[in-house]
């Protein structure tokens, strides 16, 4: 087989492990259910964004560390490294390097962070950032606009998660003076600010990659203090910050790996905030009136089809076959005891996204029609069906098999325990035929990852989907401006979706970052990633 370029699978794996962490499936608190009693999904029980009454607990005082039971683990705070989300490390690394645009996610729109200012031209190809006076990287040196273009130039040579996005529409991005950049590109972008809220954002001081070794330098609220991988990082106060010295001493972020004991530290009080995305404990601390922000991302829970020739899903009437025989409440049911938000559309009701175009249901029947029609013409049947080893995994394994082999398919699990070995196979190897993963498509920017799984040049596309038809409805996507137009071409995405079924999706997700009543000053902003630079600990 031929090796892909090392860049290509840097980026790679760096999507892979985003995909496989936002994946619900990593939580083992379910545990293998008999499967004698099922509950069905009850629906319009969550408000998003949020959540909890939180009193005003008055005047900020100084002091104490934040315990952050965190979801995924940073295991580089640089962000060319790290897929910056909320459950792959990212608030680590706006600790350390802050953003330059975050997104309010009760106003529901982009507002400068360490930037002063981001206006467009009317075409929205044109966009004029603006820095604020006096913002330093803690190393003592300028956050100029001079360093924004060094640290974007240095995240695209490196292939950050983001590259593949900015590279084909960047024309350029100038310095116009010490507080100007201009972005030039090739074509309108209305969601151009989010860009700017993640990763490619985040800036990094000239001196974090002038030699061999990256130093995590940024101007956000924290440092580094320690890093014990597996174990803790301590982030400490930056006495430098544009804000002035944070009111918390440090941040101490570890990672259970079972949502339900972040959930149990949450109520004893070992931990302070805690970031959880198991269907079964966000809906136990929704019910418990936890404060937090709780986050709606659509294709939550996908079956990702590797669609290259030589495999199964290269027919589409097999991959129509499996969508038809996948009942999204059935898999809810088997690993949530039917929690969650189960669905095959893009946008589940709950999104004001949510497509009038009706998605693939459930149809035993044509499903066994389509899987014949295959074998006639040479197809054996057989599948493979890759996912993790913890108990969740192994109860979803079961009844994918389950409901496929209703219909005729021989399904063989593949239960790899190491997520490495699972981003290799996938992304690398491309060494399976179905897979569980997610997308996360948020819905303040849906051509960001959409974009990344479904673009036929994309690197984060691991079943290797390639539709003409759908490139150019992603580009239509990626001009789209207003509510309005972005609707009409998502409707149009999810007719072809349902026709060419690039992949299955079986529900969305939704992620809860929940914080002790005692904890003020959280900031949510994009990705389900969290800002600290204005929290404090009441007495």
């Amino acid at each position: 087989m031929k090796r892909a370029p090392r860049p290509r699978v840097h980026l790679a794996a760096t999507l892979a492990v985003a995909a496989m962490l936002t994946s619900a499936c990593v939580s083992s608190d379910a545990g293998e259910s008999d499967g004698a009693k099922t509950q069905k999904t009850e629906r319009g029980r969550y408000t998003f964004g949020l959540i909890g009454d939180q009193p005003d607990a008055g005047t900020p005082v100084d002091g104490g560390t934040l315990r952050i039971a965190d979801y995924g683990e940073a295991r580089s705070l640089s962000p060319a490294v790290t897929y910056a989300t909320g459950s792959s490390g990212g608030s680590a690394l706006a600790a350390v390097y802050d953003v330059l645009m975050r997104y309010d996610t009760a106003a529901k729109k982009y507002e400068p962070q360490l930037a002063k200012s981001l206006r467009s031209s009317d075409d929205k190809k044109t966009w004029t950032l603006k820095l604020r006076d006096g913002v330093k990287f803690s190393d003592g040196t300028p956050l100029d606009a001079a360093a924004v273009t060094a640290s974007l130039a240095w995240y695209q040579k490196n292939k950050g998660a983001d590259t593949s996005m900015l590279a084909p529409n960047l024309v350029r991005t100038e310095a116009t003076d010490d507080s100007t950049v201009v972005f030039t590109l090739r074509s309108s972008w209305a969601t151009f600010p989010a860009m700017l809220a993640q990763a490619p954002g985040m800036i990094v001081a000239p001196a974090a990659y002038a030699g061999k070794t990256f130093k995590p330098i940024g101007a956000g609220p924290f440092v580094l203090g320690t890093y014990a991988p597996q174990e803790e990082m301590v982030l400490n106060a930056n006495t430098k910050y544009f804000k002035g010295k944070p009111h918390l001493d440090a941040l101490r972020f570890t990672w259970p790996q079972s949502d339900r004991a972040k959930l149990e530290a949450l109520d004893d009080g070992t931990v302070d905030v805690a970031h959880m995305r198991g269907p079964d404990v966000v809906d136990d601390a929704v019910k418990a009136g936890h404060f937090g922000e709780l986050t709606l991302t659509g294709l939550g829970n996908v079956i990702t089809v590797n669609t290259r020739k030589g495999r199964p899903g290269a027919d589409l009437r097999v991959r129509r076959a499996m969508a038809l025989a996948l009942d999204p409440e059935l898999d809810t049911e088997r690993a949530y005891d039917g929690k969650g938000l189960p669905g095959k559309e893009i946008f589940p009701p709950e999104s004001r996204l949510h497509s009038e175009v009706k998605p693939l249901g459930v149809d035993l029947d044509q499903a066994k029609k389509l899987l014949d029609e295959a074998k006639k013409d040479g197809y054996d049947g057989k599948i493979t069906y890759m996912d993790g080893s913890d108990p969740v995994a192994r109860a979803k394994g079961v009844v994918i098999k389950a409901m496929l082999e209703r219909v005729g398919f021989t399904v063989r699990l593949d239960l790899v325990s190491s997520i490495a070995d699972r981003v290799a196979k996938t992304y690398v190897e491309h060494d399976f035929d179905i897979s569980r993963s997610a997308a996360s498509i948020s819905e303040n920017d849906p051509y960001h990852r959409l974009q990344s799984v479904l673009n036929s040049t994309s690197y984060g596309n691991p079943g290797g989907y390639a539709n003409p038809k759908m490139d150019a409805l992603l580009a239509q996507l990626h001009r789209a401006d207003g509510d309005a137009e972005i609707q009409k071409v998502l409707d149009r995405i999810q007719t072809l979706f349902n026709e060419d079924v690039p992949m299955i999706n079986l529900g969305a997700s939704a992620a809860l970052t929940a914080w002790g009543k005692n904890v003020h000053g959280l900031v949510p902003t994009d990705e389900s990633m969290t800002l600290f630079g204005e929290a404090w600990i009441s007495k």
